[in-house]
C-alpha cells in the first residue's frame, strides 16, 4: 500500500515547497515529492511543479503563448502555437478562453523545441522513461488529475503531476481540426522520428492505466508541453 507522510514546508522567498514521502510497494522504497511554484519571466505566468526524485516536472501544461493562429494554419518546420477550438489570432482574446486557462498551449513541434522558459526543456523519450520507471506500475493513472477526465477517466494523482487532456490540433480532410479535448493528454518529447516530418510524443487517455508512445506524429500537429528542469 502507498503512503504519503507529510515531513515538513520550506519557503525561500515567495516560493513554497511542500515535501512529502511517497512509498511505492512495487518498489520497495520511498520517493521523495517536492512541490512548489515558479514565475516564467517572459510573460509572469505562475507554474506548479513537482519534483519526483531526481527530476523536477512542470505540475501544468505550457502556456506560452508569444502568437496565435487557427486550425487551418499548418507547417512541419515554422513554429506554431494554438489554443484548443480558439479560430483567431489574437492572443489576448485565446488567453481568456477556458480551454487556454484549463488546457494552456498547443504547440506543434518546432515551436514546442524552444517553448521551455530558460533553466527548463522539452523532455526526451529518456526523461519521460526515467519517470515512468520510477513511479512503477499503471504510471497514467497515478500522473493523471483527479478531475477533468471525462466518462470515469480520471486518475488518482499520486505525486502531484496533475496530467491534463488537452487534446490535440490535427491535420485532415476536407480540413484540419481539433480533436480529444477531455478523453486525451499528448505530450511533444524532444526525440525525432525516423520517419519524415515526424517526432515522438507521450500520451494517456481515458480507456488505459498507463503512458502510451506515438513516434511518427506529424510535426505540424499541436499538442501540449511539460517541461523539466535542467
Amino acid at each position: 500500500m502507498k503512503t504519503a507522510l507529510p515531513l515538513w514546508v520550506v519557503i525561500v522567498g515567495i516560493s513554497i515547497t511542500f515535501i512529502s514521502c511517497e512509498k511505492e510497494d512495487e518498489l520497495g522504497e520511498d520517493i521523495i515529492v517536492e512541490t512548489g511554484n515558479f514565475s516564467d519571466a517572459r510573460d509572469g505566468i505562475s507554474y506548479k511543479w513537482v519534483k519526483i526524485g531526481d527530476q523536477i516536472w512542470m505540475a501544468e501544461n505550457l502556456k506560452f503563448l508569444p502568437s496565435v493562429v487557427d486550425k487551418s494554419v499548418d507547417s512541419p518546420s515554422t513554429p506554431y502555437y494554438y489554443v484548443h477550438s480558439y479560430e483567431g489570432s489574437d492572443v489576448d482574446e485565446a488567453k481568456v478562453t477556458t480551454n487556454y486557462i484549463t488546457y494552456g498551449v498547443l504547440y506543434n513541434w518546432p515551436a514546442a523545441l524552444t517553448a521551455c522558459p530558460e533553466g527548463w526543456h522539452l523532455p526526451s523519450y529518456d526523461d519521460w522513461e526515467v519517470l515512468i520507471a520510477r513511479i512503477g506500475r499503471d504510471p497514467g493513472t497515478k500522473l493523471k488529475s483527479t478531475s477533468g477526465w471525462r466518462d470515469n477517466g480520471n486518475g488518482v494523482d499520486s505525486f502531484g503531476f496533475r496530467a491534463l487532456p488537452g487534446g490535440a490540433r490535427l491535420p485532415g480532410l476536407p480540413e484540419n481540426y481539433f480533436s480529444d479535448i477531455g478523453y486525451a493528454g499528448n505530450w511533444w518529447v524532444s526525440n525525432e522520428s525516423e520517419a519524415p516530418n515526424a517526432a515522438w510524443y507521450a500520451d494517456m487517455d481515458i480507456y488505459g492505466s498507463g503512458v502510451g508512445w506515438g513516434f511518427v506524429a506529424h510535426r505540424g500537429n499541436g499538442m501540449s508541453v511539460r517541461c523539466i528542469k535542467d
